[in-house]
């Protein structure tokens, strides 16, 4: 790497690092040019998620959107800060598209306005394709998975990864004043559509069983697809469904009663997690 490329590698991962998720030490096991090049799209999606999430008019969102969608139209000339000249060379290297990174703001755009309460399912859809999958087929092409199959790990595993966060964040986003939960879910159970009521709600459980059906279906596919892949480039999409698919099954268990409780994985089996993210060995530069 050049002097201006390390120091645009030591700025993403400072950015990633300072986040203080588990993603940062996740990533190390990766050879040093997809680390970096997935530190880039970690700070990317970190810069447009601010953007989304802080406390400013609407138009003052969209016109922040609107840069970093510039930005990302001029990858190709070059990037002009160390975010973008990362993922300049990640796109050159790893094949990786515009339309992705386009989605993902237009996933942060639909975040940015009014909340969203108990959409229709196709407009749920599109949120878990934009803000989940889309970040999926960005990552697994740095993994080194090219292939339509891959892309189909993304698509199944972005929106399964994303229902389990709805359905696990169900009372923490009421008391925010959202209901990610679909519509039509919500409306066969006769659950009302108000943040204030909805937890107390007798019909939560089956509103949330129906969701958390579609979500395993998803896990399924993910996993089917995974099996036609590089078995190393999916390593790290099978780790985070192993995260992630425990904490719906666990709902499911309890019949996902006590929506406003929080599930969490006990630490043995983060610790096994941890084990098994540190053999991963995949060294292709």
């Amino acid at each position: 790497m050049t002097d201006r490329m390390d120091d645009d590698a030591a700025f993403v991962a400072a950015v990633t690092r300072a986040a203080g998720t588990s993603f940062y030490r996740g990533m190390t096991v990766l050879p040093a040019r997809r680390r970096t090049a997935m530190y880039g799209i970690y700070a990317f999606c970190r810069a447009v998620d601010d953007i989304a999430d802080e406390e400013a008019p609407l138009e003052t969102k969209r016109a922040g959107l609107d840069i970093w969608r510039q930005r990302i139209d001029r990858l190709p000339e070059g990037g002009d800060d160390p975010v973008t000249r990362i993922l300049r060379d990640a796109s050159l290297r790893y094949a990786l598209r515009q339309a992705d990174f386009h989605a993902v703001i237009d996933g942060m755009a639909m975040d940015a306005g009014a909340p969203i309460i108990a959409p229709d399912a196709a407009f749920l859809d599109l949120y878990c394709d934009r803000v989940a999958s889309a970040v999926g087929r960005l990552a697994i092409r740095v993994f080194g998975e090219v292939s339509p199959d891959g892309d189909l790990v993304a698509y199944h595993l972005g929106r399964a990864l994303q229902l389990t966060n709805i359905l696990r964040d169900v009372g923490e986003d009421a008391a925010r004043g959202r209901i990610y939960l679909p519509r039509e879910a919500l409306v066969a159970a006769a659950v009302p559509l108000d943040p204030a009521v909805i937890v107390a709600s007798p019909g939560l459980p089956h509103a949330m069983g129906r969701i958390g059906t579609e979500a395993s279906g998803h896990y399924a596919e993910a996993e089917a697809a995974m099996a036609r892949c590089a078995p190393g480039a999916v390593r790290p999409a099978r780790m985070m469904g192993a995260a992630y698919r425990p904490l719906l099954e666990g709902m499911r268990r309890r019949g996902f009663r006590d929506p406003a409780r929080r599930p969490r994985l006990p630490a043995w089996r983060k610790a096994l997690l941890a084990a098994q993210l540190l053999i991963f060995t995949d060294r292709r530069a």
